[in-house]
């Protein structure tokens, strides 16, 4: 019995690994056709990209967002709608493609647990099993694009979590599995995840005053949080008072963000590579303050203004900023401990994911020393909004009953 569950989980992880692979590397040839667009000529790329994105959805449907999975996956028996697939692929690849500040986090758990839904269905499951065969999908398609196994396995518990209580622990073995699965095969193809994402100066814990520097960090970075979910909830209310159809909403974003970009050239995409540069050259401690800001606009007018896309990476990238200007300010801080720690507490600040997301920056930045990033996230999630951005964080036990 346990075998033909492990082959089933397997097998689940490995058709998301396939999916997770295609879909990048179909991304990768979209976005190394515009990328060659800069400057002035942004301000029309990338309207006419937003006009895109807003014909998508508003032919094929609204594909909804990460609050939507949550419920789905809370009040709905786990159950992901596969068809909202099509609107979310087109319109994700053409939003991250075109230089939306938001990643490819988000379309891979949408469709990776839709699959997993689907087959669920195809096997008779019900009740927890169909949930747990949907979590463990979920799992896949995160772990294929970060490259760890445990840190999306656990993301995908924890991102369900309600008022500190992380739920469904029976879908954590077969999420680790999935994740293996999916991980193994989206590395045999693309060749990435295998090595550390992003490489940071050299950092040794050598002393306990460190983990006081990390809570820090941590408390700066939670206020980070709050300056972001601030600025993303006004640009949302921004939006909402515009009347006319999606594809307005998505134009006007595509030349905010295009305005942006043409100005500060960092905040164009999700930070996936940008973050490289910012660890690696040399700039201004104002600057950097700067582009943080910059870099929070861009993610609420991306995901406010109808592109689709996940701003895991997009915080993290805001986080770095923030922590190596910091270390510029304050000498003798180590850079690393400094952009790492804050790089996590926004996140847990905004995702309320502490413990994947200490996980999945130990295995991005190959930071050894766990427990400073464990200390930074804690102190993000403790100290964030008492309502979170994803809404449906918060409801409650006796709420869901009665739904």
């Amino acid at each position: 019995m346990i075998s033909r569950w492990v082959l089933r989980w397997a097998g689940v992880g490995t058709v998301c690994g396939l999916f997770a692979a295609l879909y990048w590397n179909v991304l990768e040839l979209i976005t190394h056709q515009l990328q060659r667009f800069n400057g002035l000529s942004l301000l029309i790329v990338m309207p006419l990209a937003g006009l895109v994105i807003g014909l998508v959805i508003h032919f094929l449907g609204n594909p909804g967002e990460i609050a939507v999975i949550v419920d789905n996956i809370h009040f709905r028996g786990g159950r992901l709608d596969a068809r909202k697939n099509p609107s979310m692929i087109l319109a994700s690849l053409v939003s991250i493609s075109a230089g939306g500040s938001a990643g490819p986090e988000a379309p891979l758990v949408q469709v990776t647990g839709s699959f997993g839904t689907w087959i669920g269905d195809r096997w008779q499951l019900q009740g927890e099993d169909l949930r747990t065969m949907s979590l463990a999908a979920m799992a896949a398609g995160f772990t294929a694009l970060f490259g760890a196994p445990l840190g999306g396995a656990m993301f995908a518990l924890e991102i369900l979590h309600h008022q500190h209580i992380v739920e469904y622990y029976e879908a954590l073995m077969p999420a680790i599995v999935s994740s293996c699965a999916s991980y193994v095969v989206f590395a045999a193809i693309t060749h990435l995840g295998i090595a550390p994402t992003w490489h940071f100066p050299n950092y040794q814990l050598e002393n306990i005053d460190d983990f006081a520097l990390a809570i820090l960090f941590g408390m700066i970075g939670a206020v980070a949080g709050w300056i972001f979910i601030g600025i993303f909830r006004s640009c949302d209310r921004l939006y909402t008072q515009i009347p006319g159809p999606i594809y307005l909403r998505t134009t006007l974003a595509g030349f905010a963000l295009g305005c942006l970009a043409a100005i500060f050239p960092l905040t164009r995409y999700f930070g996936h590579e940008e973050l490289e540069s910012v660890v690696n050259t040399n700039l201004d401690a104002v600057f950097l303050l700067t582009l943080a800001l910059g870099k929070m606009a861009a993610i609420s007018l991306t995901v406010t203004g109808g592109w689709r896309g996940g701003f895991i990476i997009p915080l993290f990238f805001t986080g770095a900023c923030i922590g190596k200007a910091i270390a510029i300010l304050i000498p003798g801080i180590n850079p690393a401990l400094a952009m790492i720690c804050t790089m996590a507490a926004i996140n847990a600040a905004v995702t309320r994911t502490p413990v994947s997301t200490t996980l999945l920056l130990s295995k991005l930045t190959n930071f050894s020393p766990m427990t400073p990033i464990l200390f930074a996230s804690l102190m993000g999630f403790f100290l964030a909004p008492k309502v979170p951005l994803i809404a449906s964080q918060l409801k409650s036990e006796e709420s869901r009953q009665e739904d």
